[in-house]
Formats: C-alpha cells, structure tokens, sequence
C-alpha cells in the first residue's frame, strides 16, 4: 500500500506546484486525473524519488520513501512522459543495459527476464531493431519494459498515451490491466477515457490539490438525475453560460451541445442525459476554478 500524506512542494521560482496532497493507493491500477500544470507529473517524480517534498510523508508498505530513497527504487519501476535512448541501439542491448543499471547481474536471469519483457510488450519481432526508430506505441512499450526490470511492486507510468493511435492506445491499456493484477500501477493522465476504462478508483487533481477521490462510478452516480443536454447555435452559448452552469460544450453537426448541471429541468428544449466521468471531472474543475477567482478576488 503507497500512503502520501501532507506532501507539499514549491519550486523556486514560487510556483506551488503541490499543496498538503494526501492519498491511500492500494494493489491494482490507480487513476491520477487532473490538466496540464495540475501538478501530477511533480508529484510523480516525488513518488519516484527524483526530487524530494518540501513537507510531508511517502510511505510504501511500512518503508518510508523519502527517508530511504535507494531502497524503494528497487522496488520502483518508473516511466516517466519523456524518455531519451541512445541512438543506434537495438531494443533488446539497450533493455539489457538498463537491466544491469537496475542491478540485474546474474547473465543468464537478466537475459531470460529481458527476452520476457519484450514478449510481454510484443517488441520480440522489434528486438534488433533501434529504439530510436520506433514508432510512438512502440516506444511507449518500450518503456513499460523497461519500468518492469526486476520485478518491481510500485509501478508509474506519466501520460503513457498521449499521441498514440487507438489501436496503439487499447494496446497499452491491456498490457496496464495484466501489469496490474498484482502490483500497485498508478496511471497520470489528462484523459479521462483512460481512468474510466482501467481504473477502479481515481483521484482528480488541480492546482496542487486533490479535489476529489473515490471509485469512478461512486463519483459518477452522484450526478444521476442533474446533467441536462441541448444542443443550441454557437452564438447562444454566452446566454446559456450566464443563466445555468454549463459544465461541458461540445460541437455536434455544425452547433454546440451543452451538457447542464441543474437540479430539475432548466427549462425547455433541455433533455436529461446519463452522467459520464467527463461531466464529473469538469464539474469539480470548473467548481474549483470558481473558488479559486472568489479568493483570489478577496
């Protein structure tokens, strides 16, 4: 069990970038939701032991990770939103050379567990080939192998999917769900199709802060009976956003569909609609953006 409390960070420059985050992250994959400049990727690398909290606690299975970074890094795989390789190098010398890295002496052990990996990822028919040339999917496959070296309890991946295809996207999703049957996956990403499609429980995170934290359909359930639909013409929507707290729009054949949060019927020409995680996870944004002009209005 990974334990995170009352973790804080600000950088020098004075951004923020974690504010009192705490979290209870059990065996199986956990969703991280939140925008770009939410603060996931910083906390992420606290997690991973790149940088270390200005405040706060890290625990993983009783060992405590700020305290003792070398020792959870052995049981840490890590992949991070970018990664670099050498260029030239085949997959299965360049995985072979991060095996050793991570501590993997024993030849023959390390050689079976690389050639594992790369089945497990479906880059065996790739392995000479250089990392430098694989597509994106690949190199995102690449990477999980690479964050599998040596068995590792404690798994992140950081916006594993952002810019692959779908076919490469449900590839990756597959290889996470099998990942994390028996260890702790924690899943950083700005899409929310990814959360609803492989996680069981799921936080939100926005300026630093984790806004909300619960099962996804927990969360969603929650919004039964209060999310509306109408689709209107574009030069409407200012109107709508005034008199109702539009959530969501979306363009639908040329006009824009709303998506309303109202308890009751807003009036009208609006249809109710079964919630989504979407409208969950741009309610508690937009709820949170509110709050956070009231005090820097104050």
């Amino acid at each position: 069990m990974l334990t995170i409390t009352n973790l804080s960070k600000t950088y020098p420059n004075g951004v923020r970038a974690l504010r009192g985050v705490s979290l209870t992250i059990e065996r199986g994959l956990f969703g991280l939701l939140g925008p770009n400049g939410a603060g996931k990727s910083t906390l992420m690398r606290t997690l991973a032991t790149l940088q270390a909290p200005d405040a706060g606690q890290i625990t993983f299975d009783g060992l405590d990770v700020v305290a003792e970074p070398e020792r959870h890094r052995r049981q840490l795989g890590y992949l991070p939103q970018d990664f670099g390789v050498y260029p030239g190098i085949s997959a299965q010398l360049l995985l072979d050379h991060l095996a050793v890295l991570k501590g993997l002496t024993d030849r023959k052990a390390r050689r079976e567990q690389v050639d594992t990996l790369l089945e497990q990822t479906n880059l065996w028919a790739h392995r000479k080939k250089a990392v430098s040339g694989f597509s994106g999917g690949m190199r995102q496959r690449f990477g999980i192998a690479q964050a599998l070296l040596g068995a590792p309890r404690l798994i992140i991946v950081d916006e594993p999917t952002a810019g692959l295809d779908p076919e490469e996207r449900n590839r990756f999703h597959n290889l996470l769900s099998e990942v994390a049957e028996n260890v702790v996956v924690i899943l950083s990403t700005h899409i929310v199709e990814d959360v609803r499609q492989l996680c069981p429980r799921m936080a939100i995170l926005a300026g630093g802060e984790v806004l909300r934290s619960g099962a996804p359909a927990t969360l969603v359930a929650e919004l039964d009976g209060r999310v509306w639909r109408k689709t209107v013409d574009k030069a409407a929507v200012d109107g709508y956003r005034r008199r109702f707290r539009v959530i969501s729009t979306q363009l639908f054949e040329g006009r824009t569909r709303l998506h309303v949060l109202h308890d009751g019927l807003p009036e009208a020409g609006f249809a109710p609609v079964e919630p989504g995680l979407e409208d969950v996870y741009f309610s508690i944004l937009q709820t949170h953006a509110a709050a956070a002009e009231v005090r820097h209005a104050a």
